[in-house]
């Protein structure tokens, strides 16, 4: 699955568009290297995503095309820095 659509469907990020930015900004860093929107998400890798003044840096569990929003925050664990 690719990077933006990723942190849409995990509600990470609410919109596919500002996913997009994010990823062309450089704000978006998977396995401590930055990452374009089209990166090929896989199961075990770390995003690390800056937005303003917030940081989260978690790991990705599963990876699924669709989610029902009470279940997106099953698809990634969170990563103590």
């Amino acid at each position: 699955m690719r990077l933006d659509k990723y942190l849409k469907v995990s509600r990470l990020i609410k919109r596919r568009t500002v996913a997009n930015e994010a990823c062309d900004a450089g704000k978006v860093i998977v396995n401590d290297k930055p990452a374009r929107a089209s990166y090929d998400v896989k199961v075990g890798d770390i995003l690390e995503i800056t937005l303003g003044a917030r940081s989260v840096k978690v790991k990705v569990t599963e990876v699924r095309e669709t989610v029902r929003k009470e279940d997106a925050a099953t698809m990634y664990t969170a990563v103590l820095s």
